[in-house]
């Protein structure tokens, strides 16, 4: 891959373990398992906006907050932030000014995203058109933590290959799918061991509510279906009987994904201990 000089600091550490980043691998993520357009484009009646990709909306407002995910292209408040804040902000949920960034954002999977993979991302983001919308400010009517962990210093990504081990990164720190399919709490998504993938969490917005499902290995979740049928449900939003599937889950996204990755991530789900419903 084509490496990219970045500022000094953060992706110079990056830097230093690998060549790896690259505005191309970042523009996968971000358009690819990442999603990041699944909730920082707008909306509208069409669905989202195309000219106003990554330019912040309004995602979610239930009784814990009213989170806005604000744009992330040149127009907005990254704009002034070093390539190693935008990491950091990323990674950690931190600002430059030390305010902590608050949920949905699943900065507990977040935190294991590989340094390549990060400053790859940052390295996309700062290629967009500006897109000139002020979608407003987030509201938490619940306490946030000091901070989402203890510092990160340096992530290695797993080799990337068609492995559990490979899709267990896919589906945590990049796409995050457990933090979706696990049961919320007001501190956040639980992710104990006898939670993750247990869905319950319930969304809402212009589809209505849409509750996540059991994605585990068991008889709640996907053990009745073929890799094929999951496939078809991670990318396309289709249920085997032919039934469409609702948001917010980014299927237009997913379906960018390579198939390697995609099986990646079925091994991964096929590996979850089963578990029951949320309740």
């Amino acid at each position: 891959m084509k490496a990219i000089v970045m500022a000094a600091g953060f992706a110079s550490v990056a830097l230093s373990a690998s060549a790896e980043v690259s505005v191309e691998r970042g523009e996968y993520l971000v358009r690819g398992p990442a999603g990041c357009g699944n909730c920082h484009t707008p909306l509208g009646p069409e669905g989202f906006v195309a000219d106003q990709e990554l330019g912040g909306r309004l995602v979610e407002d239930n009784p814990f907050f009213t989170a806005i995910a604000p744009n992330i292209t040149p127009a907005g408040r990254v704009s002034g932030w070093s390539d190693d804040e935008l990491a950091h902000a990323i990674r950690e949920g931190i600002r430059p000014d030390g305010s902590v960034i608050g949920p949905p954002m699943p900065f507990p999977q977040y935190r294991g995203l590989g340094d390549d993979d990060l400053m790859s991302i940052v390295a996309f983001l700062r290629t967009l058109p500006a897109v000139d919308n002020d979608p407003g400010q987030s509201e938490y009517r619940v306490p946030l933590p000091p901070a989402w962990g203890p510092p990160v210093d340096s992530v290695t990504a797993p080799d990337r290959a068609v492995t559990a081990e490979y899709g267990a990164y896919l589906a945590g720190p990049v796409a995050h799918c457990l933090e979706c399919h696990s049961p919320f709490t007001p501190e956040g998504m639980s992710l104990s061991e006898s939670e993750p993938g247990r869905g319950g969490f319930e969304f809402h917005g212009p589809w209505g509510t849409v509750v996540a499902p059991n994605i585990t290995s068991g008889p709640d979740g996907i053990e009745g279906y073929s890799d094929a049928e999951l496939a078809g449900m991670i990318t396309q939003g289709v249920r085997p009987d032919g039934t469409p599937m609702l948001p917010p889950m980014p299927y237009p996204f997913l379906a960018n994904m390579t198939d390697e990755d995609l099986q990646a991530i079925i091994l991964f789900l096929r590996s979850l201990p089963p578990l029951p419903d949320a309740g």
